[in-house]
């Protein structure tokens, strides 16, 4: 194992641009295999998805984005997110156009919020797949992102050489580093009206936030900082998550996108349920974003000092059915009019970030996994058994792991081994990632 590979967190590389210029065959071609998914269709990839890649001996993570719809309402805040996403946490941006088609109004739009960047911009004018070509790729100087590169993803022409200038642009360790010595950042979230505004009061004991009963009044997200348990913290109060993003419109879709980006700016998210209520599609969606987002989780149940017997009983059963996914995740019951339950609230913080920055020693998790191998081998595939080499944990908030495997683990095996990682380090209020890399056991394929 290379030292760059036990050391921290790698530098991003995020590619980004519209629908359909070839990001993810682009994405493919910088990783030598097809990961992406590639479809003919604009808008296969509608979330950010990371993979992890080597050039030069080099490694490095791509972000391979979702593409910007032109016909989707709110296309400026669309442009908007993605841009500026990876603006905030890439190294290197690659902007990806196409150049048969030239600069549209969409690639301008992008262009003028990537030239505000203090990260380095590489334009990559795509499916330039002879010499002919070329002179198309000349004309997106006018993007204003210096020199474009000409690239056929799908061929490879080019290809070797924007890896080349990847690598020049990359710093030598990650520009996105934790803040340290400030307060610690959390994002209060929830659907509307489920009193994210009025548990904010409490804690910052003031009228920091607007608070009505029609929900959705919170439209603009207000960074308070609180002293909770003799510590300073940074809390987001974010507008209310609608439905769906793509079928909001005016204040709710941006309102949104704004939720989003104070889970993607937060390290720890305090999830809002209303212990009176259902646990709806909605709640699901913001939990999933939270752990999509990799990041800490706390789940909070507010009102829960109105609860009749029977409502505690079916809440119970609702817990057990819908959040059973996230059985890890830290739980509090709270009341944020009268205030019980609220001073337990740091101590859940803290020991969801705890888990967050865990690291496990490679010798003792190794150690571990080898006796589970023993008692539980992975099942047969084809015949053939795959055999768990190594693990190593490779990064932490949150804590990844990566399993060198001579072949494919089921994803119930994955499930299970998360499970028994969980039993035996704890890692409440934290998503885990499991990764598999199938070696094949040649002796000069060990890196992974």
């Amino acid at each position: 194992m290379s030292e760059e590979g036990t050391g921290g967190p790698l530098p991003v590389v995020a590619v980004v641009g519209r629908p359909n210029v070839g990001k993810s065959t682009l994405v493919n071609r910088i990783l030598g295999r097809r990961a992406a998914v590639v479809q003919d269709v604009p808008g296969v990839t509608r979330d950010r998805i990371s993979y992890e890649a080597l050039w030069n001996g080099r490694r490095f993570t791509v972000t391979d984005t979702g593409g910007w719809d032109p016909k989707a309402e709110g296309l400026g805040a669309s442009i908007t997110r993605q841009a500026e996403f990876a603006m905030r946490t890439a190294d290197v941006i690659v902007l990806v156009v196409d150049s048969q088609v030239g600069a549209t109004d969409t690639d301008l739009a992008a262009a003028r919020i990537l030239r505000r960047s203090d990260r380095p911009v590489i334009v990559v004018a795509n499916k330039v797949d002879d010499e002919r070509s070329e002179s198309n790729a000349a004309e997106l100087w006018s993007l204003g992102l210096g020199e474009p590169q000409p690239v056929s993803a799908l061929h490879g022409r080019g290809s070797g050489d924007l890896l080349d200038l990847v690598l020049d642009a990359l710093p030598e360790a990650p520009r996105e580093q934790p803040e340290e010595g400030g307060p610690r950042r959390v994002a209060l979230v929830g659907r509307p009206n489920v009193g994210k505004s009025s548990l904010l009061n409490r804690l910052a004991k003031e009228e920091r936030s607007v608070v009505d009963s029609v929900a959705g009044t919170t439209v603009d997200p207000v960074d308070s900082i609180i002293t909770l348990g003799g510590e300073e913290w940074r809390f987001v109060d974010t507008a209310g998550l609608r439905r769906k993003v793509n079928t909001a419109s005016g204040t709710e879709y941006y309102a949104s996108l704004r939720t989003e980006a104070a889970i993607q700016a937060a390290e720890v998210a305090v999830v809002l349920l209303a212990a009176d209520e259902v646990i709806s599609e909605q709640d699901q969606r913001v939990i999933t974003q939270v752990i999509e987002a990799g990041r800490a989780l706390v789940i909070a149940f507010n009102k829960w000092d109105t609860l009749d017997e029977d409502r505690h009983a079916q809440l119970e059963r609702e817990i057990e059915r819908d959040l059973a996914r996230v059985k890890w995740a830290s739980r509090v019951n709270i009341s944020a009019a009268t205030g019980r339950g609220v001073g337990r609230l740091p101590e859940h913080l803290r020991a969801a970030l705890a888990s967050w920055e865990t690291r496990v020693p490679t010798a003792e998790l190794n150690a571990y996994v080898r006796q589970l191998v023993q008692e539980t081998p992975p099942p047969a595939r084809g015949g053939r058994a795959p055999k768990i080499k190594y693990v190593t944990q490779a990064d932490v908030r949150p804590p990844r792991f990566v399993v060198f495997s001579t072949g494919f683990l089921e994803a119930g095996y994955r499930r299970f081994l998360e499970r028994k990682l969980r039993e035996r380090w704890g890692f409440g209020g934290t998503p885990i990632d499991i990764s598999v890399k199938v070696r094949e056991g040649r002796g000069n394929d060990r890196r992974g």
